[in-house]
């Protein structure tokens, strides 16, 4: 299973939000710090969000994503506010791994097929979740949508990586929904990242038996709750 320590970019920093709420913030430095120090302590992959894209609709921190590109070497996948084609090829031209699309894969499902087509295996979907309804525009619109049901037309448009957070948790420590998470791996046969509220290291081992191919790992990382080398040894196992 693929550990992501998770990189949020908000005002030039790097922090944590709890809820997703932008006025609940943390902050831990500037994010080619954050980014160098999981790199010291093994990362070999980062998941990084633009959280100003995705409350505005457009990044304005893409100059501190190529930044942590450059200074890492690591892969790179960055969501937030990409709601276009040349918000996706700008992105990918500054060396970012995978691109993920969240608000447009519900008002746009169009656009994330011919992404799919032009780019393939470069773009995934975060899918988001309050109350068991898909939220978009940086969680703060809820829908109607089952999460499943997106997954599914997200799978048909080619995506093959969804990232599946639950809002309630993010930021909480206390759990992630491994029952939400293990429902869309097992209906959708797509790879599942987890997110939102790893708050110990029994919590990686959770989604890992829940299917998951990997996990984001934000505020308990951040908070010394267990440690990055204790995480990735389920990349290993």
């Amino acid at each position: 299973m693929q550990i992501y320590p998770a990189i949020d970019i908000k005002d030039g920093r790097a922090v944590r939000l709890r809820q997703g709420l932008a006025a609940d913030v943390t902050d831990y430095g500037t994010p080619a710090e954050a980014a160098m120090d999981w790199k010291t302590q093994g990362a070999t992959y980062l998941h990084v969000v633009d959280l100003d894209g995705a409350f505005e609709g457009k990044g304005r921190n893409l100059p501190l994503v190529a930044e942590i590109v450059r200074e890492t070497g690591l892969p790179v996948e960055l969501g937030g506010g990409i709601r276009t084609m040349e918000d996706i090829e700008a992105r990918l031209t500054l060396g970012v791994a995978r691109v993920i699309l969240g608000t447009v894969a519900l008002t746009d499902p169009d656009l994330v097929r011919r992404a799919c087509a032009r780019y393939p295996g470069r773009i995934a979907c975060g899918i988001d979740a309050k109350d068991g309804r898909v939220a978009v525009r940086g969680w703060v619109e809820a829908s109607d949508v089952d999460p499943v049901d997106l997954a599914l037309r997200m799978k048909d448009a080619g995506v093959l990586d969804v990232i599946y957070t639950d809002i309630r948790r993010d930021g909480m420590q206390t759990g992630p929904n491994v029952e939400a998470t293990a429902e869309l791996v097992r209906r959708t046969g797509l790879h599942v990242i987890g997110s939102g509220g790893v708050g110990k290291i029994q919590d990686l081992y959770d989604l890992r038996d829940a299917g998951c191919a990997g996990a984001i790992v934000g505020k308990a990382l951040y908070n010394g709750n267990f440690t990055l080398a204790q995480a990735l040894r389920l990349e290993a196992e």
